[in-house]
């Protein structure tokens, strides 16, 4: 039955095509939303916590259905199951555009999200199927252009349809995609006859219960961590509490029940393993170094959206063009941990860039080089590691494996962004407090930079007295400023040195010599 998925011609193109929109649709409305979150909180009437829930629902969705994709693309047939998601997406899709109040944003996102997690997965599964065995590496170079794209294709775009129109076309804008994309699935997408249904009585109700608690929670945790002051908070420490015992619940249920909605067992694939756990990384650096340049040139900048948006393009453009080299490199038997340490050490580069450059006026020109090179550390990890993750299963497994890989992705994501905001808070509070004890207001500098400052007040027409105090002002917004500046140098650094330190366990990856006979005995369990 395997062969029967591998497409040629025209056909495969448009597979790849339609697999590769809707992995797009999926991710760059992940990142779309961030632009739009201060338009939101006017429109909607709503604080600033209560918008970033419109980004942590989205993430909860995607995240609880992942690992159950592969279990729902054998109950009711890939093609139906992604043909399926696609349209739930586009549905919510409208919904959210027409959202009257936050919490009905919130709940609709959640639903596009549970719609959204199948696409990414999927999509890399169906891709991955269609080409022969030899040609997979280019098969995840094509799939791994959408993934890395997407995140930077949404702040732009996003920034761009915020400007001329308004929030809700953020949303509007997948529906036509969406609906293209369905009648392309339910025309070109076969769906493969791995295992039959599962009878009502034999779905694994429970497994997917302790799924979507376990996974939720933790999700829930990292995104609103920070906002809600970690273990102070009761709400934390309760869905901590209950996403540990989750965990384990879960493990325990899904190694005993015999069909289980996860496929733990895949893990026994050591490639996979250490795959699962690069991806991770991989989340962790993609996700956080996206979301940390654009609040940069934003909060300390003061650059809009579009142009803080704009200034990731060349670094997806370079990756774009690294992608399908890495492809052939791989095709021709380049060994994967020397990319994939390579990537790594190229993004040591960038970030140690990063911690150089940063100041609180620096320019437009000084990043670009520093997101070039980011650009390639990206396209020299995302692909090795998917296709070393991917390279020694079999059928049924690769839908499993991506699934893991995906979720990783997601959660290192989600982790990065959780530890570097509450770096980034508690940081420069205390480069803050070291700054002040610095400031001596009997030193001659400070006096005549105040004197100064008041004088120019005084000059725009302010009384003595209030043109002190807007000099006063100015002095601790100049103190804040820096303080931030050094956290945020802190970040690049600390990154950096993280991915400096994953260099030496790649290269313990050991290299299988007999491909054939270890295929067929993992064929075999």
């Amino acid at each position: 039955m395997q062969d029967s998925l591998v497409e040629y011609g025209a056909r495969r193109v448009i597979i790849t095509i339609t697999a590769i929109l809707c992995a797009l649709l999926e991710i760059v409305d992940s990142t779309i939303v961030n632009v739009a979150l201060n338009e939101m909180k006017g429109n909607l009437g709503a604080t600033l916590s209560e918008v970033g829930w419109v980004i942590t629902a989205y993430a909860i969705g995607n995240v609880i259905v992942v690992p159950m994709t592969s279990w729902l693309s054998q109950q009711f047939g890939r093609r139906n199951y992604f043909a399926a998601s696609i349209v739930i997406f586009t549905i919510f899709s409208f919904l959210c555009g027409n959202a009257d109040n936050i919490w009905e944003l919130v709940f609709f996102r959640l639903c596009q999200g549970i719609g959204g997690g199948a696409l990414l997965v999927t999509s890399q599964t169906i891709i991955t199927e269609s080409y022969p065995v030899e040609k997979r590496s280019m098969a995840q170079a094509i799939y791994g252009l959408g993934v890395i794209i997407g995140p930077t294709l949404g702040p732009p775009l996003g920034g761009y349809i915020v400007d001329n129109f308004s929030w809700p076309y953020i949303f509007y804008i997948n529906i036509p995609i969406g609906i293209a994309a369905t009648l392309m699935t339910l025309q070109f997408v076969k769906s493969p006859k791995f295992s039959e249904k599962r009878k009502a009585s034999d779905v694994d109700w429970l497994g997917i219960m302790l799924l979507a608690l376990t996974v939720g929670s933790l999700q829930f945790i990292l995104e609103r961590g920070h906002e809600e002051d970690w273990f102070e908070s009761g709400m934390i420490v309760t869905f901590t509490t209950t996403a540990v015992l989750g965990f384990i619940c879960f493990l325990w249920r899904e190694l005993t029940f015999r069909y289980p909605i996860v496929e733990l067992r895949v893990l026994k694939n050591g490639n996979l393993r250490i795959g699962t756990v690069m991806s991770f990384v991989l989340g962790f650096g993609l996700y956080g170094s996206t979301f940390i340049v654009p609040l940069y040139t934003q909060s300390i900048l003061g650059w809009t959206a579009l142009q803080s948006g704009a200034l990731m393009i060349p670094a997806a453009l370079t990756t774009a063009f690294m992608m399908p080299i890495i492809g052939r490199l791989l095709s021709k038997g380049a060994k994967q941990q020397i990319l994939v340490s390579l990537g790594l050490f190229i993004f040591f580069v960038y970030s140690f860039w990063g911690y150089k450059i940063l100041t609180p006026d620096t320019s437009k020109d000084a990043f670009f080089w520093m997101l070039i090179v980011r650009g390639m550390g990206l396209g020299l990890l995302f692909i090795p590691i998917t296709s070393l993750s991917l390279s020694t299963l079999k059928g049924q497994e690769i839908g499993q494996g991506a699934a893991f890989t995906g979720m990783m992705r997601q959660l290192g994501g989600s982790f990065g962004i959780a530890a570097i905001t509450t770096f980034i808070a508690n940081a420069s509070q205390k480069y803050r407090v070291n700054l002040i004890s610095h400031l001596d207001a009997d030193s001659f500098d400070v006096q005549q930079r105040l004197a100064g400052l008041k004088a120019s007040f005084i000059a725009k027409g302010m009384t003595p007295d209030a043109a002190m105090n807007a000099a006063y002002k100015v002095m601790d917004m100049t103190v804040t400023k820096q303080a931030t500046v050094l956290s945020y140098m802190d970040v690049f650094l600390y990154l950096g040195i993280a991915f400096l330190v994953c260099i030496p366990f790649i290269l313990f990856i050991r290299e299988r010599k007999s491909k054939e006979k270890i295929d067929l005995s993992e064929a075999m369990h």
